[in-house]
């Protein structure tokens, strides 16, 4: 069994280690999953293919696997991290997404066979928290309502030509077009905000919109980072924009940053958000957190 410490080498199986390799074969245009599980057969792994369907993680589950791989984008790796997590093996995360955030903010292999072969040799281990929605869906980067959403929903059209540049388009035609969200949020119990927002993000590891991110979020501090942008001038956009690029967001005065294990967004009816690149529009009621949920390895 392999365990759970942060930046600990664990000891290397001595037999071929069992790997259960999910592959979201719709991810980055387009994914043919092979050549990546080949990769991982030439660096020693026994390894067994599997999609992202929720009835073909429970067959890798099934299938008793010492280590989970996933292929995709931010979208796909909560699920395979929650599997991970509940199964009590390691998660490797080889990044062939669009924005692939989770994987920049981890400082995973940005190449997909170099992320392969670590999924299949890696042995250093860090503790991560995962986050829950309302409705059950299990996510790692964050969860944001108001133009975060608007911009995501722009983006997808763009994806197939710009790649990464098109949230930063989506998100200028959002900042141009869009109005304040009225929102009540609460952390912990507590009434943090009432009125028009700009955004409100509820963050595990901080990283979103293609480079974007909260640097003052931490991903095993047992605790949710919730940012509200107030809706101000439209002209503010800019330097909160800045701030989000920059991942200094939180520290920005007229922003309001707080922590905790819950948190509770009230939205009006029909409103939708993004969670790791994935548009929704339930969940967001209650938000949870399960500190070192999983362990990913690392290079």
């Amino acid at each position: 069994m392999w365990s759970i410490r942060p930046n600990t080498a664990a000891s290397v199986p001595s037999a071929a280690v069992r790997l259960a390799f999910a592959a979201n074969r719709a991810s980055g245009g387009g994914l043919d999953p092979e050549p990546l599980a080949a990769a991982m057969r030439a660096a020693g792994a026994d390894v067994a293919v599997f999609s992202c369907e929720p009835d073909d993680l429970e067959r890798a589950a099934d299938w008793g696997p010492e280590r989970v791989a996933v292929a995709g984008g931010d979208g796909t790796v909560g699920a395979c991290a929650e599997l991970a997590g509940r199964l009590d093996v390691p998660l490797a995360v080889v990044p062939t997404g669009t924005a692939n955030d989770f994987a920049r903010v981890n400082e995973l292999p940005e190449d997909p066979r170099a992320a392969a072969e670590l999924a299949a040799t890696g042995t250093r281990m860090r503790p991560r928290e995962l986050g829950r929605l309302g409705d059950g869906r299990p996510f790692v980067n964050a969860a944001s309502a108001g133009l975060a959403s608007v911009a995501a929903r722009r983006a997808q059209p763009l994806k197939p030509r710009l790649g990464p540049l098109a949230y930063f388009v989506g998100a200028l035609r959002a900042a141009a077009t869009e109005h304040p969200l009225q929102c009540t949020v609460r952390v912990d119990g507590h009434e943090v905000h009432a009125g028009g927002a700009w955004q409100v993000i509820v963050a595990i590891s901080g990283a979103f919109g293609a480079g974007s991110g909260i640097e003052a979020t931490r991903s095993d501090d047992g605790a949710l980072d919730v940012v509200v942008i107030p809706a101000k001038s439209r002209l503010t956009l800019a330097r909160r924009a800045w701030g989000l690029r920059r991942h200094t967001i939180a520290e920005q005065g007229a922003v309001d940053h707080h922590r905790g294990a819950v948190a509770e967004l009230e939205l009006p009816a029909g409103s939708e958000f993004n969670v790791d690149g994935e548009i929704r529009d339930r969940g967001l009621d209650r938000v949870t957190v399960k500190p070192g949920a999983f362990a990913l390895v690392v290079g």
